[in-house]
């Protein structure tokens, strides 16, 4: 049974965990966008749901698709602006930008049974390079109110948006090198040598801010929608940025760009893991006191109303790689004294913000987890996650009753990086579906509705305060989001093979919401 926690009487939620990039509607251009946000929370409130997860929607670079690969740590990805909704553009407009060839790319794009960033980032870009020009012309120009609001959220978010936007001017002029292969000016930040790119690349520069300051109202509108719904938004927040990112580059000294994080060997790597992403050089973050890592969680709570940590582990300790043999990788720092007080310093940090700007934080706390970094969590009030087919006794090969787990937990059958738990099901070993079985009170030969229903009621029925369905387990889809140690186009390009609209004149999918409804209902959530 988990330790006691100091809270108790926790708002119980049912929630589903749904990639942005999944939502597919009519109007979106092959994939989910920000104002499909408000369609999916009153989708989800037919089932009984009050919580919509979703991945980091930060901008990607071209080429790449996987969220925890951003080149920003603040920006939203334009890819998920809504163009039909911006203000300096209407439909003619559109379509004589696109033409006719890009009239063609977005019906294809749009009957992709998967998101083809490629395609979509194209097309996108063009019409709101284009809604730039018309905005510059119209209102720029003549220093009208929109301007004026326009300068006003440049002004306010210079901290980040200045060096994001100079940095991808930077990238295009090299040829999409990354920083540390640009000229050394360039690559040190020498103050006048951005200035000239500013000005030498204007156009650059303000269309990239043109599209991160719409991407931001249409949030801001998609959050008031859904608050008025009902349905809370919990965002991801990655452990890390990628070296070749804008963050990275505005402060090298803060990052081992020479190193890189990974996982020691194990019975299923016996090579370790090399993840190519930077460590981080927690002696330079903290003669700042944490500024940066401060600043994401404070975005963080502009974003959503709670959000989830990704790789807990890494406050307290990173398996460190250099010259690309995880094998020979250590921790850092390396004794428990050393980890564990580590941990309390950064997580400690980041639970301070997050309470100052009134948002849960909850740590991704699977895998390999010692016990002191649980009695931290324990001692800062922070939930974990509780995978049902997980929770076991191992040496016993006991399931533990969710119904045990500590109020301050997030209950599910599986995540994103997992498959969903009808395909995951099929996979287990005998012995394993009848332990689970045997948990959830259903006949070990029971069909597969009778199997989901008990699956659900045994989820909700959880002692943990929330409860997440993945959107695959909602309408019966075994289709994966992402296969960790995988590359390739069977990751982060999942897509509804509906639209909400069709899922919600489809019987099956009907009954399912119902279903979950009333458990939820008869859950106390």
């Amino acid at each position: 049974m988990d330790a006691p926690q100091k809270e108790e009487h926790r708002q119980r939620k049912l929630g589903a965990t749904i990639p942005l990039f999944s939502l597919r509607t009519a109007e979106n251009w092959g994939i989910g966008e920000i104002t499909d946000l408000p369609d999916c929370a009153i989708w989800l409130k037919t089932g009984g749901f009050k919580l919509l997860q979703i991945l980091p929607p930060h901008e990607l670079a071209q080429g790449e698709t996987s969220p925890y690969g951003a080149r920003t740590a603040f920006g939203i990805d334009p890819i998920y602006v809504s163009v039909d909704e911006i203000e300096d553009l209407d439909e003619p407009e559109i379509e004589r930008t696109l033409g006719d060839g890009g009239r063609r790319e977005l019906a294809r794009a749009r009957a992709s049974r998967t998101v083809e960033y490629d395609a979509v980032r194209a097309l996108k870009s063009k019409v709101l390079t284009r809604a730039a020009a018309i905005f510059a012309e119209r209102e720029i120009a003549h220093g009208t109110e929109r301007a004026k609001k326009f300068q006003a959220w440049c002004a306010a978010n210079a901290s980040w948006e200045d060096d994001l936007a100079t940095y991808v001017s930077l990238r295009k002029k090299n040829d999409a090198k990354g920083w540390r292969d640009w000229p050394e000016k360039e690559r040190n930040r020498d103050t006048s040598t951005l200035e000239n790119q500013m000005r030498a690349d204007e156009g650059t520069i303000f269309a990239h801010r043109y599209a991160q300051w719409n991407a931001e109202l249409q949030w801001d509108n998609a959050r008031k929608r859904m608050r008025d719904i009902g349905i809370e938004l919990m965002g991801d927040l990655p452990f890390v940025v990628g070296t070749e990112s804008a963050d990275v580059w505005q402060r090298p000294n803060e990052f081992e760009v020479d190193a890189s994080l990974g996982a020691p060997p194990d019975a299923f790597t016996p090579k370790g893991q090399d993840w190519g992403l930077p460590p981080y050089r927690w002696s330079e973050i903290e003669k700042n006191d944490f500024a940066w890592l401060r600043a994401r969680v404070r975005r963080a709570a502009m974003l959503y109303d709670r959000f989830r940590l990704d790789h807990l582990i890494g406050v307290f300790r990173m398996y460190v790689v250099h010259g690309g043999d995880a094998q020979k990788g250590k921790f850092e720092p390396e004794t428990e004294p050393e980890q564990t007080a580590r941990g309390k310093r950064v997580l400690g940090v980041m639970v301070e913000e997050a309470r100052k700007s009134g948002i849960e934080l909850i740590a991704e706390d699977l895998g390999v987890v010692p016990d002191f970094a649980r009695a931290v969590m324990r001692d800062l009030d922070v939930p974990g996650y509780r995978v049902i087919p997980w929770e076991r006794d191992f040496v016993n090969h006991r399931y533990r009753d969710p119904r045990e787990f500590a109020e301050a937990s997030v209950a599910s059958w599986s995540t994103h990086d997992t498959a969903p738990i009808g395909a995951m099901w099929k996979s287990l070993e005998q012995w394993e579906r009848d332990g689970l079985a045997d948990l959830c009170k259903v006949s070990r030969t029971a069909n597969e509705g009778d199997l989901w229903r008990a699956q659900m009621h045994l989820l909700v029925n959880a002692r943990s305060s929330l409860a997440l369905v993945l959107g695959q387990e909602i309408i019966d889809d075994d289709v994966r989001i992402n296969t960790p140690g995988t590359v390739g186009p069977q990751n982060w390009t999942y897509r509804f093979g509906k639209t909400f609209e069709d899922m919600d004149r489809d019987s099956r999918i009907a009954e399912r919401m119902a279903t979950l409804r009333k458990l939820a209902e008869e859950g106390g959530r």
